[in-house]
């Protein structure tokens, strides 16, 4: 329930046009792979946090994910407004750490870089991508987003 002042929008997809498939094998020391042969990682634990590094991690593989879904949008809305983006990158830093529900949670910072707009422009673009993006939509109100533009 929310009160009057906050509105409730619905992001869920009204028709899937794509599915991917992906899975793990040993969690987090082991390898992921997709349906499609694309993906094939070891998987390990980085040193921060005990392992031994020799791998991609959960939150590499979601940093590379949402920085080119949140650069997607961004060209999108972009190209929509008539703006030529090329140039344009999008990183991603992905934390974890403790939560207070004795779990873990994630932090996401995107440093958005548009080297051929000016700042009010480029702030409107960045605003209207954070609409679009499916991961935007999709972590919004549970987990702590970050947007830098530089």
């Amino acid at each position: 329930m929310t009160d009057d002042t906050t509105a409730v929008v619905d992001t869920r997809p009204t028709k899937i046009m794509y599915v991917a498939e992906a899975t793990a094998h040993g969690g987090r020391d082991g390898y992921v792979t997709s349906q499609d042969g694309q993906i094939d990682l070891r998987v390990a634990m980085p040193p921060a946090l005990g392992g031994d590094g020799n791998g991609t991690n959960p939150e590499q593989l979601f940093a590379a994910g949402f920085s080119a879904c949140f650069h997607n949008a961004l060209v999108l809305v972009g190209r929509r407004s008539g703006f030529d983006l090329t140039g344009s990158t999008v990183a991603a830093k992905v934390g974890i750490g403790p939560n207070k529900q004795r779990g873990y949670g994630l932090a996401v910072a995107l440093s958005v870089s548009l080297p051929v707009l000016d700042a009010g422009i480029a702030s409107k673009l960045v605003d209207a991508a954070h609409e679009v993006c499916p991961y935007s939509n999709a972590t919004r109100g549970n987990i702590e987003v970050t947007i830098l533009l530089g």
